[in-house]
């Protein structure tokens, strides 16, 4: 491109960047299209998250089943290690932005994957099965091949804190309500029921779902991708993340650690020994 050609120049520097998402011009913001002063104080917060990442409004039950998913998700007591750090980097002076940030940091595979790990799962298991297949089959199937291949903790199922989670048996039965009301599939909400299955077959005890697996058939339901399952985790649990933030702001504390000073930690290193003299040491 030639650089005598100023309007080429412009041109060129405008497609630096390309989106979909935002128009925005002196005087004027429009979010996929729609005017902001049209979407203010008409659509929820629910509502508003679709419709920037997937780039249409959703249906009335969509933006409810995303709306019940994100609510659920919100807070696991300050034991979690997101919330905990939270709570710590609050004491160490970063502020709210600091301390979100490096919680939200730890959100990865482990810590907060599990609902993303859980859909990839379910959509595993709608592809085995096909459309008119046995979905009880392909579950079994599924959960066969994944133990093949060494997974031993299967995400979304389980939980080391909770014999019920309480949260998914609500997730579950508003699903059904919608799938019902003919406004969602229920498709993966069966196929949870069947990994669920497949898990727990020759067990004493069953494997229920948990939070992770409960929202990840919403999500699977909502049609949305896989990795945008985890982002909107993250988005809900910014929320307690964020209250746990301010609530130690104002509770003060100062260079708070992990513990409280008078539990120690264990030391399992070489007992106690004098540096050797220089010419002793080889």
């Amino acid at each position: 491109m030639s650089t005598e050609d100023p309007e080429a120049l412009l041109d060129e520097a405008r497609k630096w960047w390309t989106t979909s998402i935002v128009d925005i011009h002196p005087g004027e913001i429009a979010m996929r299209g729609y005017p902001i002063e049209q979407l203010i104080g008409r659509i929820t917060f629910p509502e508003m998250i679709w419709l920037m990442l997937m780039g249409e409004l959703p249906t009335r039950a969509k933006a409810q089943l995303l709306e019940a998913a994100l609510v659920s998700s919100v807070d696991h007591g300050p034991q979690a290690p997101s919330i905990a750090i939270a709570r710590m980097a609050a004491t160490c002076g970063p502020g709210l932005n600091g301390a979100m940030a490096s919680a939200i940091n730890v959100l990865d595979d482990v810590h907060g994957g599990a609902g993303q790990q859980c859909m990839e799962i379910y959509y595993e298991v709608e592809a085995e099965a096909g459309a008119d297949g046995d979905l009880a089959k392909a579950a079994a199937t599924v959960v066969a091949r994944r133990k093949e291949q060494g997974l031993k903790y299967f995400p979304g199922f389980g939980h080391r804190f909770h014999p019920l989670d309480p949260r998914a048996p609500r997730l579950l039965q508003l699903v059904s309500e919608a799938a019902d009301r003919g406004e969602t599939s229920g498709r993966f909400a069966v196929i949870g029921a069947a990994v669920e299955d497949a898990l727990s077959q020759g067990r004493a005890k069953r494997i229920p779902m948990n939070i992770d697996g409960a929202t990840a058939v919403v999500y699977c339901e909502l049609g949305l991708p896989t990795e945008l399952g985890r982002g909107v985790f993250i988005l809900s649990r910014s929320v307690g993340i964020l209250a746990h933030a301010w609530e130690q702001t104002q509770q003060g504390g100062r260079i708070k650690g992990p513990q409280a000073k008078f539990l120690n930690y264990t030391y399992d290193g070489p007992a106690r020994r004098d540096l050797p003299e220089p010419d002793q040491r080889g």
